[in-house]
């Protein structure tokens, strides 16, 4: 793990997290579905790079956030935020042909959590499926 800070958003609608499905570029590379987010740009702060990130990927604008907690994840270290974003439906940002394949966004199901916890149990990257 490199030492890039990253920022990912958790936005939730009605029980469903929204996530990015991608493929990486590299021979026998797999699948895997994420968050929305990415690297802070020199310059950047972690919410302007988080509202940048989810703008690119989802097309939709952070109205606010809420960091909750710091994740290890495989290009550097994450900063995760609850996210609210503004009315509208998330489209699948343009493909730069640098990064990974981004091949389209979900809302998957949410795991509960005990009302006490006002936790959020979403890592960065939840699942890796093999190539």
């Amino acid at each position: 793990m490199d030492e890039r800070k990253r920022a990912a958003a958790v936005i939730v609608r009605d029980g469903r997290v929204l996530m990015v499905h991608e493929r990486s570029r590299r021979s026998g590379g797999g699948e895997w579905w994420t968050l929305p987010g990415g690297g802070v740009e020199p310059g950047e702060t972690l919410e302007q790079a988080l509202a940048r990130e989810v703008f690119e990927e989802t097309g939709l604008v952070v109205s606010q956030a809420k960091h909750v907690l710091e994740m290890p994840y495989p290009s550097g270290m994450t900063s995760v935020f609850a996210v609210e974003v503004a009315d509208g439906e998330p489209r699948p940002g343009p493909d730069d042909g640098v990064g990974p394949e981004p091949l389209g966004l979900d809302w998957l199901p949410a795991p509960e959590l005990p009302i006490e916890s006002h936790g959020v149990p979403i890592p960065p990257m939840i699942v890796v499926l093999p190539a």
